[in-house]
């Protein structure tokens, strides 16, 4: 990583991503930021995006700018924290977020874990030739177009329709699970195991693939209760 990419770090959190900075001239930050997004642009491709950005210091057109800047490259700027009472200001006249909520406890038992610190949050149908890759869970509101995939090291929750691949679970974790209201996927795998093409159902119901205890991937009916 260069000198530049180094000063922007960007990870998953609950509501989307959440990227922070070395300490550097506000030009260089989103230099770093930008340069990130340009280096992988389908993997942020639908992302929302919070900033924290420490003491620094931004005025309207800083952010406005930013948020120009961002949605260009179909990423949305939804919030910004900010120990600068100016910049947090400025972050609610053009009404982003500057508080990040985190999901109460009752909240986490309505689906498998979901860490989060390592979840991407995609709230966008994935169409075809759509690859999202991700070292931790997934959770897509919209649906998985054939040719479109998902990869993560961690478990994969679509809240919408799967015709496309998802690999659950990628560096040998078969603990890893794949939920999705209407499971039809071109492929479903878990780790090193591979499901055999499913076929649309008539009448569609939630279900949960997973590696049963004879080693095989199967799904059966998700009850999120």
């Amino acid at each position: 990583m260069d000198q530049i990419t180094a000063l922007a770090q960007i990870k998953g959190i609950r509501d989307g991503l959440l990227a922070t900075f070395v300490e550097a001239p506000w030009d260089e930050q989103r230099q770093a930021l930008l340069a990130q997004i340009d280096e992988k642009p389908a993997f942020f491709q639908g992302a929302r995006l919070a900033l924290d950005i420490g003491s620094q210091i931004l005025k309207v057109n800083d952010l406005v700018d930013l948020r120009d800047l961002l949605s260009e490259r179909n990423v949305s700027l939804w919030a910004v924290i900010s120990e600068s009472v100016v910049t947090e200001q400025t972050a609610q006249l053009l009404g982003l977020a500057t508080r990040i909520s985190k999901p109460r406890p009752e909240e986490r038992k309505q689906a498998p874990e979901v860490n989060e610190e390592t979840a991407l949050f995609v709230n966008k149908t994935l169409r075809s030739g759509t690859r999202i890759e991700f070292p931790g869970n997934v959770v897509v509101v919209g649906d998985v177009n054939p040719g479109a995939e998902i990869i993560a090291d961690g478990n994969v929750i679509v809240w919408g329709r799967v015709r496309g691949m998802i690999h659950a679970g990628c560096k040998g974790n078969r603990s890893a699970t794949i939920c999705a209201l209407d499971l039809s996927a071109t492929q479903l795998r878990i780790a090193d195991e591979v499901s055999a093409v499913l076929r649309p159902q008539k009448d569609p119901k939630p279900e949960i693939a997973s590696i049963n205890k004879e080693g095989r991937l199967q799904a059966e009916l998700w009850q999120t209760g």
